[in-house]
């Protein structure tokens, strides 16, 4: 496939990652030359200085049959105007990155079509989604939905108390007996495992489980793992992500959202009306034993530094906290 991708930025360069290993011609647009060099010099695929939004810069790119134009930039503006102009200069499917919720409405997905826009995706919003499916279902390391919600994806750690290790697909099927959910992947000691009826689970397995909703109790029990009703969370970031996912938890829990800027604490006091908005620095030890991190359910890291998250996540677990997710 010949693939455009409008906008270098995390969201672009990661995509440009993945597609190229899978032999793809890629293209990748982007008005600043300081954020294609790196690519030039780290992937395999051709780079163009210009806006995405140029008449010239499309007309060129798009000369050849394009499959498919993904416009990612960080500006929700730029991303449809030229996902609308890539699809006049012939391209087969355009994808636009958005920051509006409302955009993602049955009759306004229809309307976007009519203009020539065929997908819109906004990548904060499921990444929302995935923490709080993961808020839901405490017991597993990572948790997601697909065919609607029918089935759901767990990825499992085995510890020392998980009553299927040492034993094989073969045994748990039998004394099981159900077609609920299926083990589809273990990972071990770095190598990934399809597992046959005669593999054996081992301590420190991460093991991948289809299941649909019924089975999800049943398959969380057969690993030794239970799942907690978080009832207090502390996130950590104003993001859209961390925005997100208070809207939708404050209606069942207790949430405190910390972040450092003054001026977007403000805007987050108007709109989260049952969220405890605090400015401060969410690594500061003597903040969060103020604010009761220890007898916090849940922790969420969802700054714009992966750093951060990371050490804010291993200090919120050395705190005690039962639930981290970065």
């Amino acid at each position: 496939m010949r693939i455009i991708i409008a906008g270098a930025g995390e969201v672009g360069t990661h995509l440009a990652k993945m597609l190229s290993n899978e032999n793809h011609e890629i293209i990748i647009i982007d008005p600043e030359e300081i954020r294609l060099k790196p690519i030039d010099s780290t992937l395999d695929v051709l780079t163009r200085e210009g806006s995405s939004t140029s008449l010239s810069v499309l007309k060129d790119v798009l000369s050849k049959k394009t499959d498919l134009f993904i416009a990612v930039t960080h500006s929700e503006d730029t991303n449809i105007i030229s996902a609308i102009l890539a699809k006049r200069f012939g391209a087969i499917k355009t994808i636009a990155r958005i920051d509006n919720l409302d955009y993602l409405e049955h009759s306004t997905t229809d309307f976007f079509k009519s203009l020539g826009i065929d997908s819109l995706i906004y990548p904060e919003l499921i990444a929302a989604r995935e923490v709080l499916g993961l808020l839901h279902e405490t017991g597993a390391t990572e948790f997601m939905e697909f065919c609607e919600g029918k089935l759901a994806m767990c990825v499992q750690r085995l510890e020392e108390n998980a009553p299927i290790i040492n034993k094989s697909l073969q045994e748990i099927s039998m004394i099981h007996k159900t077609e609920k959910y299926r083990a589809v992947a273990i990972k071990r000691n770095g190598k990934t495992i399809i597992p046959r009826g005669n593999e054996q689970f081992s301590l420190g397995d991460l093991v991948y489980v289809v299941s649909t909703q019924d089975g999800i109790a049943e398959m969380m029990q057969s690993s030794g793992k239970k799942n907690f009703e978080a009832k207090s969370i502390m996130i950590l970031g104003g993001s859209r992500i961390g925005k997100h996912v208070a809207l939708y938890m404050q209606k069942t829990c207790e949430v405190k959202l910390i972040d450092s800027d003054t001026r977007k604490c403000e805007d987050l006091a108007e709109i989260l009306d049952n969220t405890l908005i605090i400015n401060g620095d969410g690594r500061n030890l003597e903040l969060l034993e103020q604010e009761g991190i220890a007898k916090i359910d849940a922790f969420v890291a969802v700054t714009g530094n992966s750093e951060t998250n990371i050490l804010s996540c291993l200090l919120a677990k050395k705190m005690g906290v039962k639930k981290n997710n970065c």
